[in-house]
């Protein structure tokens, strides 16, 4: 396995990735495995894959940051842009969970778009192979899974409550307010690398 520091980022980001795809490829089958399971059987086989496939990731990439194969070097200007990509992504994630909303009235599928422009931040402010592959695989992911998301919604004619000023200042505040203590303290923590620095 050390060898192959990869194998186990790559097997993760298949399963977690690959049962959070199941409706953008088969939507049709989860409903009818749901209906033949059982919500509470589905949910419980969906939060395990999904749990070993996020725990195989964080493993996998931590080993391979351990043998970096750098692709590209990001100019420091990227960090920047990076810093402020990814409050726009925690305030798209508050969108998800703050009621009523602009955000969410208007981008209908905020949490989709805040792992888009999370993983987008990665990749410009990071250039190693390890990074190209755990930040595009989860940037294409939530392309294609906006896009479904929002077909669905056309076709169930989905409508969404709009938002108020209230709604959309406090979900601004939430998001900042999260961004600055992970970006300060969570992420090195977590990660090992304090990206407002110490």
């Amino acid at each position: 396995m050390k060898d192959h520091p990869m194998l186990f980022l790559v097997l993760g980001l298949a399963l977690f990735l690959g049962v959070h795809s199941v409706r953008i490829v088969a939507d049709g089958w989860r409903t009818q495995t749901l209906a033949r399971l059982g919500e509470g059987p589905w949910k419980g086989l969906y939060s395990l894959v999904s749990a070993v496939g996020l725990a195989l990731i964080i493993w996998g990439y931590g080993l391979a940051r351990q043998q970096p194969v750098a692709l590209w070097m990001p100019p420091i200007g990227m960090r920047h842009a990076a810093a402020l990509l990814t409050l726009i992504a925690f305030v798209l994630l508050a969108a998800a969970y703050v009621p009523r909303n602009a955000f969410k009235a208007r981008l209908h599928h905020p949490m989709v778009l805040a792992v888009k422009v999370w993983a987008l931040a990665h990749l410009l402010s990071n250039g190693t192979l390890a990074d190209a592959l755990l930040f595009g695989s989860f940037l294409v992911w939530a392309v294609l899974n906006f896009r479904a998301a929002r077909q669905r919604d056309r076709v169930l004619g989905t409508t969404y409550a709009p938002g108020t000023a209230a709604g959309t200042g406090a979900t601004v505040a939430v998001g900042a307010l999260a961004w600055l203590g992970f970006a300060r303290w969570g992420h090195a923590w977590l990660i090992g690398v304090a990206p407002l620095g110490r």
